[in-house]
Order: structure tokens, then sequence, then C-alpha cells
């Protein structure tokens, strides 16, 4: 029997009972829409309220359980699940089909928080929205990644509203024998455990697995009894506490998941982190190295930093973690000292001055600096970044900063319904997702008739309708409201009736209010007898962001306070994945207006493609890229304008005459069958383009070809032989930063004949030797065009070479003038990633 079964032995003897526990304890139930009719019988109610089979499992009478066990329906129900399992656990995979002799056999994923279901709530937002559906994309796909997060005792906050409509914060308990994952132990059956050696104390953190289909997640917690509170407490809050919490928990995911890894016994090849929260995986990862090999900590960073991924998600400077120096100190100076790195190598890594003492730490740049590769979420988020780290390279084009974009997906079996996955299956097949046909998928979703999309739509928006008016009596209920008050919720909303959503987290770049600019515009437009709209809003603010729960106020008083608009806008509290569910399944129009480029990718829109659901967003992340007219509506001119009121009050303004002039008509413009035919065809063409391309299937391929097998291959070149190459890598580098301030451009020479410029470039390279460094003639980004980079050769003879003064020499097609092109000198090895690991450049003046 699995090994969770003792806590609930007394139903062990019911046949069949080890089998509900397998379903249960593997998460693939969150993506496996039969498998519901398995525990909404068990328990209806606790079923609605907390889609957890593990917990309605264990709190299931034993008579119940006898009962449908002896059902032979039910009896088919458990059987028939458990064989589509096994079947989704030995099936052939893309991986194993396409990648099966690679180098890569393990990926180490490693995030602060994932969003894989209700039932398991370590999660906030977009960051776990993006890591839980990867994690379930490469169990579907069979890439072999392996998850790393904490498991907090009270998670992130939970919102109610107030008799006031002001948002206030709880924090339940995450009893951890309530949710679906188990201890992992060793051999002996012992817990593991990763000890932490602090100044003065240490610190246990045990270890819990959740099975994600064919993936594992690891989870960290520091509840440990033999932890005094203080320390119990490290994991107790996602995001909360102060700096000093919010280190220690950096600490224990980076260096405590690395630990764990290696001491169940993965060799990852791969280490993705999933922001700079996991940095610190980067130290334990070479101090590893160092431990097997006795290599410096230089060439142990040097070796291991090939096989790490650094995707950031953030789109302003504060977003970043930083800590004080002398925070930093008091937590890794020990740990530093146990293995002879020195503690200001360290400091350093994290400081765009490495020289300066009293710059803070940022974790980014650990991250930058330990990795072999960085991306963006989006193709505008790549842009956005190498803006933001281009100090970390100075006199590099930015276009050259080493930050490339992989576009977020979200896995679509986790996010259309039951009824919009069976409609997908007839018109693509099963597994419409782990193909790589997109051009397929796309024209078989353009042949499905007017009358099935719309059908799906409506179904679809009825019970949003109906799961709204539940969810608000209870709301109101909890929050002190009359009965009276209450009964009103069973008629708000109309099924028929065009639907928008604003769900997101509340924060001023976000803009959740702009609807609100013209307050009585928005009444008009909601109120109109003839043609009705309505409006879902969700989200929470961070406790410590008031101007963010001001905006929560602005709409909960604004709804109150007109009893004209009560039936027709409902603020939905506690922003969920069980909420985000259901809207993104019934929504017609997801709306989403933050201040561009603020917006790093914006997942939350992706989520409806697969439900026939369509997008009016700002011209920001994903839509940037993904936006044409025929598949939805754009907000603002795809400019940057910073914190303009002006601005602001002319967008609200473009969005109400969209949602007057082009979204209402194309909605209620019916047929003489009753059909919107207008607004079915935009439907049906955002369907069939834009849901393959924004699926987490496409994303963690994506992921596959262009970073985890590269990374791979080169991570196992730097290792071998001790990390012989990374040795040189140190060995280069610290020769070119020492000897390049002796490197001096001389004249150059032009001439252009026959259709070709041809450049001569004198160089003194002083101490640099010239098979250290390569020059390049380099010319800008042109309209409509991209950057050039043309190898000069450089001319030998004996006088140059006892000189060290050469001649280099280039010959590019005349189509652009000669002023444009400029010599540089650059550092260059072919083993060496540059300018990641050399940073210097030198232009001809």
């Amino acid at each position: 029997m699995n090994k969770q079964a003792h806590s609930i032995w007394f139903k062990a003897d019911v046949d069949g009972f080890d089998t509900l526990v397998d379903l249960a304890l593997n998460l693939r139930w969150s993506w496996s829409h039969g498998e519901e009719e398995l525990w909404e019988p068990l328990d209806p109610e606790l079923w609605e309220l907390t889609h957890n089979p593990w917990l309605v499992l264990l709190t299931t009478s034993l008579s119940r359980l006898k009962s449908l066990m002896a059902d032979p329906k039910y009896r088919r129900k458990v059987e028939e699940a458990a064989l589509t399992k096994q079947n989704y656990m030995q099936a052939a995979t893309w991986f194993q089909q396409k990648h099966a002799k690679s180098p890569l056999s393990c990926i180490a994923y490693f995030s602060m928080e994932f969003m894989l279901s209700e039932a398991l709530p370590i999660y906030s937002g977009g960051l776990g929205n993006v890591a839980g559906d990867q994690l379930k994309a490469a169990s579907d796909l069979g890439v072999p990644v392996v998850g790393v997060g904490l498991l907090y005792q009270q998670g992130y906050f939970r919102q109610v509203l107030d008799a006031d409509g002001a948002q206030r914060a709880l924090y339940p308990y995450n009893d951890p024998g309530l949710l679906p994952i188990i201890p992992v132990r060793d051999e002996n059956g012992e817990w593991v455990r990763i000890k932490f050696a602090f100044p003065g104390y240490s610190v246990w953190v045990r270890a819990w697995q959740a099975q994600v289909g064919r993936a594992t997640l690891y989870l960290l917690d520091t509840n440990d009894a033999a932890n005094p509170p203080f320390h119990r407490g490290i994991t107790s809050e996602l995001y909360g506490g102060g700096s000093e919490t919010r280190l220690l928990q950096e600490i224990v995911l980076g260096v405590g998941g690395w630990r764990l890894l290696r001491k169940l016994g993965y060799h990852p090849e791969v280490c993705h982190l999933n922001e700079g929260h996991a940095a610190f995986a980067v130290l334990e990862r070479a101090r590893t190295f160092m431990e097997e090999t006795g290599q410096p900590f230089e060439v142990a960073l040097a070796a291991t930093r090939a096989g790490n991924l650094f995707t950031t998600h953030t789109a302003v400077p504060a977003g970043f973690d930083r800590f004080a120096p002398e925070l930093v100190t008091k937590y890794l100076s020990d740990y530093t000292n146990d293995v002879k790195i020195r503690l200001h190598d360290v400091l350093a890594l994290g400081r765009q001055n490495p020289a300066d003492p009293n710059e803070q730490f940022n974790m980014a740049y650990l991250a930058i600096r330990g990795s072999g590769a960085i991306n963006g979420v989006s193709r505008l988020h790549g842009e956005v970044s190498r803006t933001l780290f281009q100090s970390l390279f100075p006199r590099w084009p930015g276009d050259e900063v080493p930050v490339g974009h992989v576009t977020n997906g979200v896995h679509m079996p986790s996010w259309d319904s039951s009824e919009a996955e069976d409609l997908w299956t007839r018109a693509c097949g099963t597994d419409a997702w782990l193909g790589t046909a997109t051009t397929d998928r796309t024209e078989q979703m353009r042949q499905v008739p007017d009358a099935d999309i719309w059908t799906l739509r409506s179904n679809a928006r009825a019970e949003l309708v109906r799961y709204t008016r539940r969810r608000l009596a209870r709301q109101l209920a909890s929050s002190g409201c009359s009965s009276a008050q209450i009964d009103e919720a069973a008629r708000v909303l109309d099924p028929q009736a065009l639907t928008l959503t604003f769900a997101r987290r509340f924060a001023t770049y976000k803009r959740p209010t702009l609807l609100l600019h013209d307050p009585e515009r928005l009444v008009r437009i909601l109120t109109n007898p003839d043609r009705p709209v309505q409006l879902l809003i969700a989200g929470k603010a961070h406790p410590a962001d008031e101007p963010g729960q001001a905006m929560i106020r602005e709409w909960t008083q604004f709804i109150r306070r007109r009893p004209e608009v009560r039936p027709h806008v409902v603020f939905l509290s506690d922003y969920d994945m069980l909420l985000t569910e259901q809207l993104v399944h019934g929504v017609d129009v997801w709306i989403n207006n933050p201040r561009r480029p603020w917006e790093a990718c914006g997942t939350s829109g992706m989520k409806i493609l697969a439900n026939g659901g369509l997008n009016l967003s700002e011209l920001d992340g994903w839509w940037a890229e993904a936006y044409a007219d025929d598949v939805g509506w754009a907000i603002g001119d795809g400019k940057e304008r910073g914190e303009d009121p002006q601005w602001d009050a002319a967008e609200a303004d473009a969005l109400y005459t969209k949602l007057e002039q082009e979204i209402i008509p194309l909605f209620y413009n019916r047929d003489t069958d009753g059909l919107p035919i207008a607004w079915i065809k935009c439907v049906r063409e955002s369907m069939a383009r834009l849901t393959p391309q924004y699926s987490a299937d496409r994303a963690v391929r994506e992921y596959t070809e262009k970073y985890y097998l590269p990374g791979a291959s080169a991570y196992h070149e730097r290792v071998k032989d001790d990390g012989a190459s990374a040795a040189r890598i140190v060995s280069w580098r610290q020769q070119v930063a020492e000897s390049w301030n002796t490197a001096r451009f001389g004249p150059v020479r032009v001439q252009t004949n026959d259709g070709y410029h041809h450049f001569e470039s004198s160089i003194q390279l002083g101490d640099l030797s010239p098979e250290f460094v390569r020059v390049e003639l380099y010319a800008s980004t042109s309209p409509g065009g991209s950057p050039e980079r043309h190898v000069m050769t450089r001319d030998i003879g004996p006088e140059q070479a006892s000189t060290n003064s050469y001649v280099y020499k280039a010959r590019v097609p005349a189509t652009r003038p000669a002023d444009d092109f400029t010599p540089r000198l650059i550092p260059y090895k072919d083993e060496a990633m540059v300018p990641l690991e050399a940073s210097e450049i030198l232009w001809q003046r």
C-alpha cells in the first residue's frame, strides 16, 4: 500500500482503496477532466470548495467509501482512471522520440512558487503560474525536469473584503497532512532533512514530494520541531516577512534545493533559475564541484555556469531582490569559509560595481554572472531586459546584451473546460497539445462549425454566471451582509449578456481602475437595456501595497454606491486558481491594461484562448507579438508613455470607444439563426491561430531545444577532465582583464570600389595576445534591418609580431555608407561565452 495510507489505515481494507490513493497523490488529476467524477461523489460540497482529492479521500467516511466501491459503475470509473494514468506514464513522449540520444538527462527547475492546483496553495500569481504550467508540460512531453520549491505553512495571503469593501489579509495554515504531498524518505525510511549551519545555530529543513504526472516536485520547509520558532517560520509566508526572512528563504531554496537533489542522487546537467530568487543554487552547484574536483571557486563557477539558465520575469529595476551587504555577510560568511571561497568574490557577483563595498547585493546580478544563458519571457520583455542589464555590459550595443527570450505559454489541458476539450478533441484528435504540427491544428479548428463554437461559448458563460452567484453568496455571508443582500446574489448577471473580466494583481502599473476613469460612461455601457454588458472583477493587492488596496476599494465602493450597476458588476474576492479556472472558461473578453512595457508577459490572457474567449489588451508582453485585428483588440499605440495621467485618460477614452463602437456591436449583431457570425469568426481564428502558439508545450519544447540541450552539451564540455576547459577560460579571462587597457586603435582607412568597402584598421595590442581577441567591423541596426558584424582578418609579418601591432582588414558590400561601420576589439576564445564571461570592448574612435 502507498506509504501515506498509514494515516487512514482503517480504510485500507476497502478493495480498490490503494488505487484511489495513488490517483489522489499524483497531481495529474488537476488536468485530467474525467477524474473529477471519482472525487465529487465522495463529498460533493467539499469537492466544490477545495478540488483536493487527497483531502476528500481523507475525510470520506468508511461506510461511504465502501458503498461507492461496491457500485460497479463507480468501480469501473476508478479502474478506467487507473488505466488511463498507467498508459500516460508509460507512453512514448516527444522527448524520448526526438532527443533520446541527447546528453540531457535531468533539468533542475528552481522556483519560489509553483501554481499546480488549489489543493497545493503555494503560489501567488504569474511566476508560479509559469512554473506550474511548465512542469506539467514537461511531464506531458517527457522532458526530464525535476522541480524544486518551498512548502509554505501559510502560503500567500487569502483575501476577504470587509463590510466597507476594504481588503483584509488572512493566513490560514497549510496542514501538510491534507495536501497531496508525501515526506521524502531515504532507503531506510528516515525522513530526508538538510542541515544548515548559520551563525551560532543550525536549522533543519525537511523535504516533501509532490508527483506531477511524470515529473517530481520537491518542496523544502523549515517547520521542523528541532528548530526554534523564528527559524520554523522561515518558510511560513510566500513573499511575507522582512528582508532577513526573504534572504533565508532564498538560501534554503537555492543552497538547500541543490543539496537535496544531490543527496537524492540527481546529477542535473541544467539548472533552470525561474527568477533571481533561486540564484544561490549557482553558489552551491559551484561549491559541490569544488569538493568533487579540488578546483578553486573561479574554475568551479566557470565549469558549472554553462549548465545554468536564468529566466527573468521582472520589467522594472525595483523588482529585483536586493539585500544589504552586512545581511549577506551575516549568513554567508560561515558558508564561504567552509569551502575556502572569498566572501568578497561572492558579494562581487551580486554588484554592478564589484569594487563598491556599499552596493546592495542583487540576486539578478548573481544569476546573470552564474549562468550560461539568460532569457526574458516575451519578445518585448527580452528587449526591456537588455536595457535593464545594459549596465553590466558597458559600451556593448543594447542588442548584444546577452538576453534572449522564450515567450511564455500556458498548459492548455489545465485551463480548458471539459466542453472545450471535447471540441478540440473532435476537431484535432486526442493529445492536441503534444504535437508540433501547429499548422494542422490551426486548419482543423478553422473547420469547426459556427453553431458548435457558439454553443461552447453560451454554455460556458451560463456556467460562469451560476458559479459567480454561488461564490458571491458565500462572499457576502462571510462579510456580514444581511440575508436580503445575500439573496440578491442569486439574481446578478445575465447568462446571455456580453461578459468582460479584469482579474489580476492590483498594482498601480496594471491600472486596474482604468475602466473607472469616467464612471458615468461606464454605467451607460453596462446598463444599456438593448445591449447589456457585465463585468467581473477579481484581484489581490499585496498587504503592504496601500495604493493597490485603495484601488480595490474604488471598485467595491463604485458597486455599492450605484444600485443600477449591481446586477452588472461583481467583485469576487480571494482571486485563486479555482476562480481563475471559472473565469477563463466563461468570459467573453479578457481585459488587460498595464502601462507598457511593465507587463513582462501577462499569461492570464492566454488561458482564455482554448475556451474561445477574446483579448482586449495593451500592446505589452505576449499580446504585443500575438495581436492582429482578426483575433482580438489592442489598447495603446505600442509606445512607452510612462506614468502620464493624460495618456491614461486617453487610453481610458479609447477603451470605452472600442467597447461602444466595435466590441459590443460585434457581439450583439446576430443572423437569422441568432448567431453573431462576425464574433464567432474572430473567436474561431483566435482559437485556431493563437492557442497552439501560446501553449506551454510549445514553450517547453523551445526551452529544450534553445537552452536545455545546448546547455547540457556545454556543461559536459566544461566539467570534463575535472574542469580543464573551465580552467583555461579562467586563465584567459584573467589575462584579458589584466592587459585590456594596453590596447590602442590606430587610424582606419577605407576605399570603396567594385561595390565593396575595403577597410584597414591598425591596432596596437599592447600586452594582449592576438589569439585572445577578435577585431570586428560593426554597424548598428538599420531601419528595417539588423546589426552587421564582420570579422576582420589579421595581417601577420615578422615586424608586426615583434611589436604586437597589426593591420586588420575586411571587405563588406557597399549597401550602406562606410561611415556606418566602426572597428572594435572584443575578447575571443572559442570555448568562452562573450560578453557573459568577458565584457571588455574597445571601439575605434
